[in-house]
């Protein structure tokens, strides 16, 4: 098999996907984040009480989150650099430790949401106590985690792995459920609202989708990855990087796409828009779809746990380390964010609730991701030969702007409204 430089330096147009394979890997990393346990408490919520209305929301998410970490594996790929490292040689210091404690807030919700969902996975499929669950959460990522001893393209396999378990999960679920595709198709391209609970519902969606963290970890994923300085090859380096997003994104778009579809075939249609939670969800499934269905829903939210959970760690140690230059044990990390998720489950607190909030949260942390990644790849002197046209920094910037405004409209809604 050729290595990725040998395939960069060579003009061959055949067996395109042999020739794609070396590349593959850090986007998939990445669409973890867009396919974590937040993501079904706030589709499921949407799709029970809403029906089909919101999907139209996971659509656009999903072509910004595609935008942005382009944006994102493009940094790292030219410069050689990271995101954080980039905020802290180019910010001064009290702004590079505002972004630092406003990142880790965010890893510490990121992290509530996937460990909670995958400790919500083993009791739902094996009837063990939420505590015991989280327990063998914890163990389950270590384990994960320690692959990158042996390389990152072991881990890069068994993450991969594990997004292809989910989506097999939610295509057999999405061939049982019976959707009404004209309604799919309709409120995919058709933005509308039902009052505060929907724009919520909304921001969470958003914020489950373009995480904060992940922008932030993609662009280590490719900083180091396949080093290269010449224009040729960088460009060539690239257009491989967006086949790889484009596909990783792809795949995470059908699967949240296939969430809210299930949820709005399953109880929006037959009157049960209080499905609210994710145990219930899983309860009803069975006597309206069969057992094949829930468990298909309990397996994929138990791997979609795991999976987030390992990437989440590996992002929170990306974080510190690029903006303060330190670096702890893994483990410790580890134990430290998995304390609010014990909180939670000893407290007694709605999971899925919990879930929901936590995903909002991550959407007011979606600016302080996304503007300093504007900021740096629009400079020519930072990007060199990759540095955005002005069409891409236009429409990021757009994207910007529609999130704080849509966090600001939340926040009136939750302030203000009765």
């Amino acid at each position: 098999m050729q290595s990725a430089l040998d395939i960069l330096d060579s003009d061959r147009k055949k067996n395109r996907l042999a020739r794609l394979m070396p590349f593959l890997g850090p986007a998939f990393i990445a669409s973890v984040a867009y396919i974590d346990p937040g993501n079904f408490a706030t589709n499921i919520q949407a799709g029970a009480e809403f029906g089909y209305m919101l999907l139209w929301v996971i659509v656009a998410s999903n072509l910004m989150a595609m935008l942005i970490q382009t944006m994102s594996a493009k940094l790292g790929i030219a410069t050689g650099m990271n995101l954080a490292e980039h905020c802290r040689a180019h910010f001064p210091r009290p702004v590079v430790i505002g972004l630092w404690i406003m990142m880790e807030l965010v890893a510490m919700a990121t992290d509530l949401a996937e460990f909670l969902g995958a400790a919500l996975g083993f009791n739902l499929l094996f009837g063990v106590p939420l505590l015991v669950g989280a327990i063998l959460t914890a163990i389950a990522s270590l384990v994960i985690l320690g692959l990158e001893r042996y390389g990152f393209r072991s881990l890069e396999a068994v993450i991969t792995a594990m997004v292809g378990v989910i989506a097999l999960c939610y295509l057999l679920e999405t061939i049982i459920d019976k959707p009404e595709w004209h309604q799919v198709l309709y409120h995919s391209f058709v933005p509308q609202f039902s009052g505060a609970e929907s724009v919520i519902l909304a921001s969470g969606i958003l914020g489950a989708t373009v995480m904060p963290h992940a922008i932030f970890l993609h662009s280590a994923l490719t900083q180091g990855r396949i080093v290269v300085r010449d224009s040729v090859r960088l460009r060539k380096l690239y257009r491989y990087e967006i086949a790889d997003v484009f596909i990783a994104m792809g795949i995470a778009s059908f699967v949240n796409a296939a969430m809210l579809i299930m949820a709005a075939a399953t109880f929006y249609k037959t009157g049960l828009t209080h499905i609210a939670t994710i145990e219930e969800a899983y309860r009803t499934l069975e006597p309206l779809l069969g057992t094949g269905a829930k468990w298909f829903f309990g397996l994929s939210l138990l791997v979609a746990g795991l999976s987030s959970s390992t990437v989440g760690t590996s992002a929170g140690q990306v974080i510190m380390q690029g903006f303060l230059k330190r670096h702890i044990p893994v483990w410790i990390r580890r134990m430290v964010t998995m304390a609010p998720s014990i909180l939670v489950i000893g407290a007694g607190l709605d999971p899925t609730r919990t879930l929901v909030m936590s995903q909002v949260v991550l959407s007011f942390g979606l600016p302080f991701a996304i503007v300093p990644l504007v900021m740096f790849t629009r400079r020519s002197d930072i990007m060199g030969e990759l540095v955005n046209r002005a069409a891409t920094t236009v429409l990021s910037a757009i994207i910007a702007a529609i999130i704080i405004a849509l966090n600001i409209y939340l926040l009136y809604q939750i302030l203000f409204s009765g």
